[in-house]
């Protein structure tokens, strides 16, 4: 797409959604930590309905370790890979506590080091707890970046790097969260909704339903 074309492109899911919200619900930097965590191969929705009583109880690391991990297992069990997750979420609460003063870093290394976070959740909190400018790649924003050729890309980490290349500085802070909710809710997987998209014009997707 050119460059011109994506500056258009950023500019009217602006307008449209001038402060994105992610979909996962989180009371502070922790608890968003430890929900994006659970989020893997899960929904938002499953996720928020755990972690809602959850987080009303523990919403720090020390309260979430004092829990356990049988307990918190039974919180979370209607999340995927739930047992896996538990452990991961005790193990992170351990090294918060014991290497950052009980506070979430603030750099992607950082976050990368404790259990159960990769990439992409370390962008997440990275963007929405401080801010910072990244771009998460999940199934959605990967299909949108390849369908409308803004930033194709065969590996996620190569559509990231490429939309950062090219989404104007101003638009980047909200930029996946905007991806994200297209994808989700209008350019879906199986039937985009081509007839309501406010970019279709812009976009170079050869399967395009009809508008």
């Amino acid at each position: 797409m050119k460059k011109a074309d994506i500056s258009e492109f950023f500019r009217r899911l602006h307008e449209n959604d001038p402060e994105p919200k992610g979909e996962l619900d989180y009371v502070n930097p922790f608890t968003l930590l430890v929900a994006v965590v659970l989020s893997a191969q899960a929904t938002d929705v499953g996720v928020n309905k755990a972690t809602g009583p959850l987080f009303a109880i523990a919403d720090t690391p020390e309260k979430m370790l004092a829990l356990g991990e049988d307990t918190l297992r039974d919180y979370i069990k209607t999340i995927g890979l739930y047992k896996t997750k538990a452990k991961n979420v005790i193990k992170l609460c351990e090294a918060l506590i014991r290497d950052h003063n009980s506070t979430v870093p603030q750099t992607r290394e950082e976050l990368e080091k404790l259990a159960g976070v990769g990439r992409k959740t370390a962008n997440v909190v990275l963007n929405i707890a401080f801010g910072q400018p990244t771009i998460a790649v999940d199934t959605h924003l990967f299909r949108v970046g390849n369908r409308t050729r803004i930033a194709p890309g065969k590996t996620p980490l190569e559509v990231e790097k490429k939309l950062e290349k090219r989404i104007p500085k101003e638009y980047l802070r909200h930029a996946h969260h905007w991806l994200i909710l297209h994808g989700r809710y209008v350019c879906k997987a199986r039937k985009p909704e081509c007839f309501r998209c406010i970019v279709a014009d812009l976009c170079e997707f050869k399967g395009k339903v009809a508008l």
